[in-house]
């Protein structure tokens, strides 16, 4: 697997999310909303804590490696497709950020 730049996480994050929109449509008449999409990322964030938490032997589940790599991939694709939404370019927000905070440091 190659490496994904953050031109080709937007892109492939859009297309997956219109095929979400399409099934939206399909099965409630209307494609979610911005504040749908942040309480879904709000709830897989959750689930990143929780298996975590497992992986750290501090909550009981069993084999959570695997649903953690993909609650953190899917998060990220959720901040993706919320910056998007709402406007702003993930990659000059994450750049910003690391700018100012590597300035504390």
């Amino acid at each position: 697997m190659g490496n994904l730049d953050f031109k080709a996480l937007k892109k492939r994050s859009k297309a997956i999310r219109e095929s979400y929109h399409k099934l939206e449509k399909e099965y409630h008449q209307t494609q979610w909303s911005v504040e749908e999409d942040a309480l879904a990322f709000l709830t897989d964030a959750g689930l990143v804590g929780r298996n975590v938490m497992s992986q750290q032997e501090r909550w009981p589940k069993t084999n959570s490696q695997e649903e953690l790599e993909h609650k953190l991939g899917e998060c990220i694709w959720w901040l993706s497709i919320l910056a998007d939404r709402s406007g702003i370019d993930i990659e000059e927000a994450t750049e910003k950020f690391l700018s100012k905070t590597e300035k504390i440091f």
